[in-house]
């Protein structure tokens, strides 16, 4: 049995960030049920249509292993719906701008009020208070102002960004963490919470060393691309063939010895200790990038690799897609007769478990079945939330 079996989780997130948190709920166990609209349907980006299914792989990714119910949060009948869908709920996850959820009367002073073991996380870019909480964000406007950008690249280049919606990813785990803290203090004898997540604030707490440089001497770290502040050769290097390359890191003397002795040369003195190579670094990475240049990735990081120095060739997205083996997040999942590589988690509980991802539901396909087993409604009164213009 997977940990969250029995929860159930009433799901308000659109595009990128709350639902990547509620699939992870789903993948651990959870019933998650999608509150969605005709009205305003949830399309996180365009990609690759799902024959049958009025789905794309994209959506696929983000909201497999959910149910899903329509409701018109516009209409009284679809609200009152909604809260009574949160009385039953374990658990709510939202991330309209700040304020909305309130005014439909489903904020989480409302639904805790009637249902107090209710764990309840609003998700938004800034966070529901303070002087931020208004601004609208997305993806490269909070990596700009929490301190992402001057992680990457090199100093004298402009500011870069992590692309793949770094930051979306980032609160949705945080997300998917701070719900099963909540189950955890429930389960230990307390009421349910609410969490405020910000977006902003789960990037500042991805600086890692860039954050702990600012806190002990308020100093920006140099940004340094590839490589380290600590160690010589670090770094990506340019191999035959277009756009190929390979990294290779050496963290000490014998590993700089055993690299020497593969590239065939007699290293200069003033190179032999990680002093001497932190001043020559320019040099270093020339008279590699001389050799590597004339081989494929593959071989430089195999002859490297066999010398017990650490050296992987870059894969593309592509790339990692078609090697997927046995050891690998992406698993083929049939979904109406048609292969679709989707995601898993990224860890294994041993003795190993293979349950394939759940299956992603067609729009509005758990509507009345939901309204049946969540609450108890009769097939009259299904009816006349249709009746009321509801359940659209």
């Amino acid at each position: 049995m997977k940990v969250l079996a029995g929860i159930r989780v009433l799901d308000f997130t659109h595009v990128l960030a709350g639902p990547v948190c509620a699939r992870l709920l789903a993948d651990l166990g959870a019933e998650v049920l999608k509150v969605e609209s005709r009205r305003r349907p949830d399309r996180p980006w365009t990609a690759g249509p799902v024959e049958g299914l009025d789905r794309s792989q994209a959506f696929v990714m983000v909201h497999r292993g959910k149910k899903s119910i329509t409701l018109d949060l516009k209409t009284p009948e679809g609200r009152e719906t909604a809260a009574r869908l949160a009385d039953a709920a374990d658990v709510i996850i939202e991330n309209f701008s700040p304020g909305v959820m309130a005014r439909l009367g489903l904020g989480p002073v409302e639904t805790r009020e009637r249902n107090s073991r209710l764990i309840y996380v609003s998700m938004s870019g800034y966070g529901s208070e303070g002087p931020r909480s208004k601004w609208t964000s997305m993806n490269s406007t909070l990596q700009a102002h929490s301190g992402s950008m001057m992680a990457n690249d090199r100093d004298g280049n402009p500011p870069v960004s992590i692309s793949n919606s770094w930051l979306d990813y980032m609160g949705g785990y945080h997300g998917c963490f701070s719900v099963l803290e909540g189950l955890a203090r429930r389960a230990g004898g307390e009421a349910g919470c609410y969490v405020d997540l910000s977006q902003f604030e789960c990037g500042v707490a991805m600086l890692g060393p860039n954050l702990l440089a600012g806190i002990a001497n308020g100093s920006a770290p140099a940004r340094m691309g590839n490589r380290s502040p600590h160690a010589v050769p670090q770094g990506v290097y340019r191999c035959a063939g277009a756009d190929n390359w390979c990294a290779i890191s050496v963290e000490d003397d014998a590993q700089w010895q055993r690299l020497c002795e593969v590239l065939g040369w007699t290293p200069e003195p003033h190179y032999g200790t990680n002093l001497g190579r932190l001043r020559h670094a320019d040099e270093i990475d020339a008279k590699i990038t001389t050799w590597t240049k004339e081989q494929p990735a593959d071989e430089v990081a195999r002859r490297l690799k066999r010398a017990h120095v650490m050296a992987e060739a870059m894969r593309t997205a592509k790339e990692v897609v078609a090697r997927a083996g046995n050891r690998s997040v992406l698993q083929t999942q049939n979904i109406l007769g048609q292969s679709v590589l989707v995601s898993r988690q990224p860890f294994r509980f041993l003795p190993r478990d293979d349950d394939p991802p759940g299956a992603p539901a067609r729009f509005g396909e758990h509507t009345e079945a939901a309204l049946r087993d969540w609450l108890a409604l009769s097939s009259q009164e299904i009816e006349a939330l249709h009746a009321a213009g509801a359940l659209e």
